[in-house]
């Protein structure tokens, strides 16, 4: 992906390579440190209930410059906003989906639930984003942070990511530099999102009431979600959380007098999707009727259906069009620092532009990637394997997708450690991808709560196209800041 011959390395926190004996002994430290402090998953090639792998990770922290760290965190209150008021916008959601959902039927069925929502008027004025907006540092614009993708739905590794800064501050320190720790930004995200699950539940206001986790049949990233459950239970006893399936929903799931959402005798003031994202979880009509049922319902949803829209990659890149952001931002540097951030989205649409787009891909297909309206991992489709995609789609098809240019972010090198790897590990080349977290509650004509609530970094091979930890195609990482004279030298 970004292997290039000429692709800057940024440096490292420490010199490298180590001396065998000491990264043979730090690495199984790395390894148990991860298990026991729960920086880990289920396998999926070898699963069982009853036992944990630790999740693929990088053993010393990856470089990350520091001033488009900070960027990117100060930048997230108006992020959260942007996509607050997208959210509450019907006819730009309308507009922006409407050749999308003739031809991507998960996005339609999505789509048809806000339809029936709104045709009976939301039941919850309120909605909960606990949102993650990706970046990479793009070499072409002076390692400048682009945005890779919005998640306002499952998104996922505040947990892990919140427990992995003081197992690298630690691996450090074993190594002999705890003089280099100051350069770890602190990492509050598991607090950050379930504190904001909390603020939602004291709006709903009913002391009895519980916080609903909706989960896939199989956990196999079951750490990071019980982190979130044990820390709200821990931190505040008074509040019970559930786990269920959307089938569980559909079975246990009805509308109280009130449109309360009850499942047996509980009554359900805060959902938490962590499931429903992709077409796998909804394996018959009765999964989407307990969407359904959830959306008309009292609950404050996060994300709500509208959210779950606003999240989509056409709608990113709507957004990403000249002046469309003045809709939505009225400060004028917000608008300028927000533009940014974007790297060159475009429509596939059978229209002038999006044929023009189609004739783009087909004579330079290494410089992009082509996206479809899917969260998780493991769908995109890169450079010279995008011609024969989009020779295989008829024109109405292509309007599922977006095209977007190729982000080149610059190399680190380090060790990637994953169960079952090589001992010792190898020096490899890396490319890193920043997440910022953010919670924003409101309803349509006010927003109550809106901060940016901490960070993860997942770090891929440089050779690699996806990057998804739990698609098993990336290691999770903490950033190390470095200046741009650290960069020079």
């Amino acid at each position: 992906m970004s292997s290039e011959a000429n692709t800057p390395v940024l440096p490292n926190c420490i010199r490298l390579p180590l001396p065998e004996d000491e990264l043979l002994e730090v690495t199984a430290k790395a390894k148990d440190y991860a298990i026991m402090h729960g920086a880990a998953m289920r396998s999926k090639t070898a699963f069982s209930p009853d036992s944990l792998n630790f999740a693929p990770f990088v053993l010393v922290p990856s470089s990350f410059p520091r001033k488009e760290f900070e960027k990117a965190v100060a930048l997230q209150p108006i992020i959260n906003r942007l996509m607050h008021n997208v959210a509450h916008d019907e006819e730009f959601i309308t507009t922006t989906l409407a050749e999308t959902i003739k031809v991507d039927e998960f996005t339609a069925n999505l789509f048809n639930i806000y339809r029936k929502v709104l045709a009976h008027g939301f039941t919850q004025a309120y909605s909960i984003g606990l949102l993650r907006s990706d970046y990479m540092a793009h070499v072409y614009e002076d390692c400048a942070i682009k945005q890779v993708e919005i998640n306002t739905v499952a998104s996922s590794f505040a947990g892990i990511a919140t427990q992995l800064v003081p197992q690298q501050k630690f691996v450090l320190s074993e190594l002999g530099h705890a003089d280099k720790l100051h350069n770890m930004p602190n990492n509050n995200a598991l607090a950050g999102l379930c504190d904001g699950m909390v603020k939602a539940w004291d709006i709903y206001g009913k002391p009895k009431a519980v916080i609903l986790f909706i989960i896939e049949d199989v956990s196999y990233n079951i750490c990071d979600q019980r982190f979130h459950e044990f820390y709200i239970r821990e931190t505040y006893p008074h509040i019970k959380v559930l786990r269920r399936t959307l089938t569980d929903v559909h079975k246990e799931g009805k509308l109280g007098q009130s449109k309360e959402l009850l499942l047996g005798n509980l009554e359900v003031a805060v959902i938490y999707f962590r499931a429903g994202y992709e077409p796998g979880h909804y394996h018959s009509q009765a999964e989407w009727d307990a969407r359904y049922l959830m959306e008309t319902s009292l609950a404050i949803k996060c994300p709500s259906i509208h959210y779950h829209l606003a999240g989509t990659k056409k709608v990113q890149q709507a957004l990403a069009q000249p002046a469309v952001l003045e809709r939505f931002i009225n400060d004028p540097d917000e608008i300028k620092a927000v533009g940014k951030i974007f790297t060159g989205l475009y429509s596939l649409d059978d229209n002038e532009a999006g044929n023009a787009t189609y004739e783009m891909a087909l004579r330079t297909p290494e410089k992009f990637v082509l996206k479809p309206q899917r969260e998780g991992g493991g769908n995109n489709v890169y450079g010279v394997d995008i011609p024969d995609a989009l020779k295989r789609m008829s024109r109405v098809e292509r309007s599922a997708w977006i095209l977007m240019d190729l982000i080149h972010p610059p190399l680190t090198k380090g060790y990637m450690v994953r169960p079952g790897g090589d001992m010792p590990p190898q020096i490899v080349d890396m490319v890193s991808e920043l997440g910022i977290f953010g919670v924003v509650i409101g309803d349509a004509e006010h927003i109550v709560h809106n901060y940016q609530a901490g960070h993860m970094l997942r770090t891929k091979l440089s050779t690699a196209n996806e990057g998804g930890v739990a698609a098993g195609l990336g290691a999770l990482d903490s950033p190390y800041l470095i200046d741009s004279d650290d960069e020079q030298n």
